[in-house]
Formats: C-alpha cells, structure tokens, sequence
C-alpha cells in the first residue's frame, strides 16, 4: 500500500469514529442517566496543595462545584465519597469501609454502596474532563456488558475517570484486605475495556483533560493562563 493510501485510510477512520461520537454520545445537558450513579472522590489529603483540594476555587467555583455540575450533567444520582462533616451539606455521602488506603478505598466503598451496575468514579481534582468525554465513556461501558471497568489510557491509566461495574468491588476488597491499593493491578485482560489514546484522540478528545491540579503552583498556572 503507498504511504499516501494509507494515510487516507487513517484520516477516513478518524473522520468515521467522530462522526459516529456526535451523532450517538452528543446529548443536551438535561440528559442525566437514571441507570449509573456518579460518585465524586473527594477523600483525598491534599498535601501538596496545601489545603483541601475540594474547596480551592478556579474561576470563580470551588473544584468540588465544578465536579458536582460536571457529575449531574450525566447521572441522575451523584454522590461524594469522603467525610460527612465536610460534604453532607452539597450531595450524599459514603465514607470508605477500608479508611486511609487511596482512591482504591473510595471506588471500594462506592460501589458497595451503589444500587445501579454502571457507576463512574469522578476525582475532584480533574477540571478539565468534559462531559462529551464522561458521554462517552459512559456509552463504551453500556456497550460492553463484561466489561468490570471502561478505562482511558491515555498518558498513562485513568481509573480516576472511569466506568466500574459493580462486581469490581469484590477484586477491590481483596486488595484491600491484603494491603494492595493501586488500582491498575485490578484491570484484568478479559474484564477491562481499554479505550486507547488513539481512539480518543480521533473523536477528538486530548490528554489535557486529564490532567489534575496537585500543588498550589500548578493552581496557580492554571488561573493565570485562563
């Protein structure tokens, strides 16, 4: 095949796949799925910020607010995974089962507390996930019924901004018990959707939604340059 066939082939399946996200994941704002239940993680310490990264404000709205809206543009029920005390007054909340143990706690504690099988776990910290890309993510998992989690890999895993069945609990808490916490070691080959950086890229989604605000300097790039 010459180079210049190829590379038409390639633009023409771009074209085809972002064709396709418009058409079937492009939804109004008001279309919040009653059958998946979105779960912000919020229970994190926030010792490189400084403070607690919920509540740091990037124009204008605190990075918890943006979540929350973020989160009900696409699940009827949101809830926050963290400390009542400080959460009760914006949505529900769960408190981890398996205290002081990551992020792999608060999808834990979440889907044991879930009552729908598609359950997208939020960071907080991540304010530039949009909600086409939750769209369709959302949509992939619905498409593949073995699939325990749809997950980006893009610049690395994403489980942060994910799609969990709940059966992914189970694996959680055996981790859990013996003392494992990272979250990837659970993506098993034949249960994991893997939506590539390739695909993604081609309906138009990039690495930079990914990213997430650690310390106060990276907050503070991002306010100065809007």
């Amino acid at each position: 095949m010459y180079p210049w066939v190829r590379e038409l082939a390639v633009a023409d399946s771009k074209c085809f796949l972002r064709l396709a996200f418009l058409a079937v994941y492009h939804r109004p704002m008001d279309s919040a799925s009653p059958d998946l239940t979105a779960f912000i993680l919020a229970g994190g310490k926030s010792t490189r910020m400084g403070a607690d990264k919920a509540f740091v404000t990037l124009h204008g709205r605190t990075l918890l607010e943006r979540a929350l809206e973020l989160a009900r543009s696409v699940a009827a029920d949101v809830r926050i995974v963290g400390d009542p005390a400080k959460f009760a007054a914006f949505a529900p909340v769960v408190e981890d089962v398996f205290p002081g143990c990551g992020p792999l706690g608060g999808i834990h504690a979440a889907l044991r507390a879930s009552r729908t099988e598609l359950n997208l776990m939020l960071a907080v910290d991540v304010p530039f996930v949009s909600q086409a890309l939750l769209q369709y993510l959302i949509g992939r998992a619905r498409e593949v019924a073995s699939a325990t989690v749809t997950v980006a890999r893009m610049s690395g895993w994403q489980p942060l901004c994910a799609v969990y069945r709940r059966e992914f609990a189970d694996a959680a808490e055996e981790a859990l018990r013996a003392g494992r916490c990272k979250i990837d070691l659970l993506f098993a080959a034949d249960s994991t959707l893997v939506i590539p950086e390739e695909e993604l890229e081609a309906v138009g989604f990039s690495q930079k939604m990914f990213r997430n605000l650690n310390t106060r300097e990276e907050l503070e790039t991002v306010r100065r340059d809007g």
